[in-house]
């Protein structure tokens, strides 16, 4: 019987590349907190995966060429989106440093969580194949 790691390895796989790309737009918007007119963005997870899990004929844009670069408003078939902001501010920034903050420690906290289940994962095949 063939091993598939994607089947074994589950939706934790994509959903890490995912968490990791979230880390940097979330990044992004506390890098750019002072700028004016800079609007936070990010994405829906949820619907991230849901297109990550489904695999690459779902996604919305794809790179076709060698050369080509795929657009930075679309993450793994998900649309970058807006942040609406609770408070308008004076100099048209939408970066909200305690929201912004707290999504990346959600976030970080989740990837950590992938990354132990990974690992779980990883070392019961290494027991399996040692036998140990």
């Amino acid at each position: 019987m063939p091993f598939n790691f994607e089947s074994y390895l589950g939706v934790h796989e994509p959903a890490l590349h995912l968490r990791a790309k979230r880390a940097q737009i979330l990044a992004s918007n506390l890098a750019n907190i002072n700028t004016p007119n800079y609007k936070a963005r990010d994405i829906d997870f949820t619907a991230a995966l849901k297109s990550a899990r489904s695999g690459p004929g779902a996604r919305s844009m794809h790179v076709t060429h060698a050369m080509h670069i795929q657009p930075e408003k679309f993450i793994i078939g998900s649309e970058l989106k807006y942040r609406n902001p609770y408070q308008d501010s004076l100099d048209g920034n939408t970066v909200e440093h305690q929201v912004e903050m707290a999504a990346f420690s959600d976030n970080a906290m989740r990837y950590m969580a992938n990354l132990r289940i990974l690992s779980g994962k990883f070392n019961t095949l290494r027991t399996a194949i040692k036998g140990q």
